[in-house]
């Protein structure tokens, strides 16, 4: 790398550091501060009650305080990262960015401990006295071999959950690697010879937890700096001692010499490409120096062909990253209040870690990672860090293991909130799909595709495929689809494809044909008409709904909204005596917000917004949510009198009439719609009070999609939709240029709507 960029990566470096506020982490206060009443309960006096709670019962502090959510990240700065013995104070910006990791992974609130300390007993003690403050200690950052002594006597001392994460976090992980790669070259791990180069506290607890989870010592060969372990060597510490063998080998080339697995945690550059070629068949390197691994990445994969390679450098494949472990470890530990992290545990990690490579990849990680179709395999061992499953699969299996261990103290017995609840910590607060997603999979129908010559459709297509929610048809060119599927390597090989091209003049294409002929024959389409429109594939799709060859369609990533529903509206229609609505669902911080309409009808008067609103509620209650309506404008109850708020209060009296059982209020502003606390004191007669307004119609086209957009940019709000309402059969049309996340939820909803729609019939 060059001084210049040497530089420019320094400045960067302290400059994010120190813009703002300095430091990575803050306080935030959790509950209300802003009147003096807040703070008489915050404070004196009547902080009180909590203490003498707690004085009578210590388990208290759980329910009254922040402990149970409380970690702290301790460290005395004597081997901090790859720079050695720099100090405490030195050493804390590593703890800030640690606390940071705990609180966007788990949500887990943390205070860096910094201890000016190289004293073992002083050390121990301090860290024992804060036990009353948190829930859990990560050390951090602690050389060997006093990092050993200091977590056996904390561990043996004190009463809640102690890890040292450069220990244990690495061994998880790789652990998990190790059991992946065992897997795809078919070597058993109970005759896998591994060396081992590093002796330091990772490389002691990663052998450690390979054994745990079936390599034999005997097979393990462990160097430090001055080469093979032996037992013959004199004035060997304990910790080395274990590890040490009898074989007639000295240096790392006589070590690897035949070895299955190479484990790096040691320094740049050791393991020279020559020494790789005398490895056994498909070896597995994990090189896990960092900044620079043992063997470069590049060379590896150069020298050997058959080679699994994992780094802990996130620009290559299978990066052995500990935040794959420990928030979860934490979090799991932290909430069923464990007395401490054990093996049981630990190993618990590692298999949820490794179990979970071999699943599915969400979308969302291949476009952090800029990949197309992320799957098992040799450059896929482990999960990428930013895998929104980690905090459910590792930190379940981590609260299972401490309850079956016996070092719980609060048991969990629904695991599905338990699940919801972790989503929920994450952000990822989408209950109301995976409730749809569920329901879903409890009776799949036939979807087709009418745009599969494309990636995001094949991926889509393969994931709700493979999580049992449809059964996919593809409809474009033949040679195109088969090419992208062969391209990145989907699994739909056994999907049917259909080219409407091809179909051209067989008895199927005929009578489609003949059916658009027949509906428009007055609207102006000749026999000829319909034919060439049959060629267009949402004709044709719309054409396979209609005959029940297919169960509904999804259409709309590269064609605009007009281009995409005519064919559906001309082919399929409207339900009779019904109209054609667009609803979008908006999964926001608050739950889910449904719009109406956003897609369809330009400027409607109050009747065909009081249509549009029944229709929202029809499909609302559909979803299990009872539909609180809002009608929207810029006034509130005949504060105004134009013509966007008379259409409103216009519409509201003619719901009254017609539907008095329908939860409506309007005219009335957006803001008292959702806040309901400024509409019970401004207008306490309203419908909508108790509870704010969960279904928001607006009062014409423009400002239904203006909004929905700008929730969407602005207020990072996930858009569902657009859903259509009031169709014949069930038709749905993706927004141009859809993600492959929204296009499987378009999907979920697609298939749910066949399901209600069998259901009525």
């Amino acid at each position: 790398m060059s001084s210049n960029s040497n530089n420019n990566r320094k400045k960067e470096a302290l400059d994010y550091h120190s813009m703002g506020r300095p430091g990575k982490i803050a306080v935030v206060p959790t509950k209300p501060h802003s009147s003096q009443r807040d703070l008489t309960l915050a404070y004196s006096p009547g902080v009180a009650e909590p203490c003498l709670a707690i004085a009578e019962n210590s388990e208290d502090a759980y329910k009254y305080t922040a402990k149970g959510n409380l970690v702290a990240v301790i460290s005395n700065g004597t081997a901090v990262l790859g720079l050695g013995d720099i100090g405490a104070q030195a050493g804390k910006p590593v703890m800030e960015g640690k606390g940071l990791l705990f609180k966007i992974f788990a949500d887990i609130d943390v205070f860096d401990i910094e201890l000016d300390t190289k004293n073992v007993d002083e050390f121990v003690n301090i860290v024992k006295a804060l036990e009353p403050t948190f829930g859990g200690i990560n050390l951090e950052d602690i050389k060997a071999p006093e990092c050993f002594e200091i977590e056996r006597r904390l561990k043996e001392e004190m009463n809640i959950p102690v890890m040292h994460d450069d220990q244990h976090g690495t061994a998880i992980i790789s652990g998990a690697a190790l059991i992946n790669a065992c897997e795809l070259t078919g070597k058993d791990l109970s005759t896998t010879k591994i060396v081992v180069n590093g002796a330091g506290a990772a490389a002691i607890s990663c052998t450690s937890m390979y054994i745990a989870v079936g390599a034999k010592k005997e097979n393990i060969v462990m160097l430090d700096s001055k080469g093979v372990i032996r037992q013959d060597r004199e004035h060997l510490d304990k910790s080395k001692a274990e590890f040490a063998t009898t074989r007639d080998i000295h240096t790392l080339a006589d070590a690897v010499n035949g070895a299955d697995v190479f484990i790096g945690l040691s320094a740049a550059d050791v393991l020279t490409p020559e020494m790789l070629l005398t490895m056994g068949e498909k070896p597995i390197v994990l090189a896990m120096a960092n900044p620079n691994p043992e063997i470069a990445y590049d060379l590896a994969v150069a020298t050997r062909k058959d080679i699994i390679m994992g780094t802990g450098r996130s620009d290559y494949p299978n990066q052995v990253n500990n935040v794959l472990g420990f928030p979860y470890i934490f979090r799991g530990a932290l909430d069923v209040r464990a007395t401490r992290i054990n093996e049981e545990m630990k190993i618990a990690a590692v298999r949820a870690i490794a179990a979970l490579a071999k699943q599915y990849v969400p979308e969302e990680v291949n476009q952090a990672y800029g990949t197309n179709n992320l799957k098992f395999g040799t450059d896929y061992i482990i999960p990428k860090p930013t895998d929104p499953r980690l905090i459910t699969e590792v930190s379940i299996a981590v609260a299972k293991a401490a309850i079956e261990s016996g070092v719980a103290r609060q048991e969990i017995t629904d695991w599905e909130q338990y699940k919801e609840d972790l989503r929920k910590r994450s952000g990822k607060d989408d209950g109301i799909m995976r409730m749809l997603t569920r329901k879903a999979k409890q009776d799949p129908k036939k979807v087709v595709f009418a745009e599969a010559d494309n990636y995001k459709t094949l991926r889509a297509a393969q994931i709700v495929k493979e999580e049992k929610i449809a059964f996919p048809i593809l409809l474009g060119n033949r040679q195109k689809i088969e090419g992208l599927i062969k391209e990145y390597d989907f699994e739909l090989g056994d999907v049917e494809i259909i080219d409407p091209l091809a179909e051209a003049d067989t008895a199927r294409f005929n009578k489609y044909a003949d059916h658009l002929y027949a509906k428009r024959q007055r609207r102006g389409i000749s026999a000829n008409d319909a034919k060439k429109l049959m060629l267009n594939r949402n004709y044709f799709a719309a054409s396979m709904v209609q005959f029940g060859e297919a169960d509904t369609l999804i259409s709309g990533l590269t064609k605009n909204y007009g281009s995409t529903i005519r064919p559906a509206l001309q082919v399929i229609g409207a339900k009779p005596n019904s109209r054609v609505a667009g609803m979008y669902m908006m999964l926001t911080e608050k739950g889910p917000i449904f719009f109406g309409d956003t897609t369809v009808n330009e400027d409607p008067n109050a009747e065909e917004l009081a249509d549009i609103s029944l229709l929202l509620n029809d499909a609302i209650k559909r979803f299990n949510i009872k539909p609180r309506i809002a009608l929207l404008s810029y006034s509130n109850f005949g504060s105004n009198d134009g013509k966007v708020a008379t259409k409103m209060r216009e519409t509201a009296k003619i719901l009254r009439e017609k539907a008095p059982e329908v939860i409506v209020d309007g005219d009335i502003q957006a803001n008292f719609a959702l806040n309901s606390q400024m509409l019970k004191s401004n207008f306490p007669f309203s419908a909508l009070n108790g509870e704010p307004a969960n279904t928001l119609v607006f009062p014409n086209l423009e400002s239904g999609n203006i909004a929905y957009k700008l929730l969407q940019e602005v207020g990072n709000a996930e858009a569902v939709g657009p859903i259509l309402l009031g169709m014949n059969k069930p038709v749905h049309v993706l927004q141009l240029d859809s993600s492959v996340r929204e296009i499987v939820n378009m999907v979920t909803i697609a298939v749910v709507d066949v399901q209600e729609h069998e259901k009525q019939k």
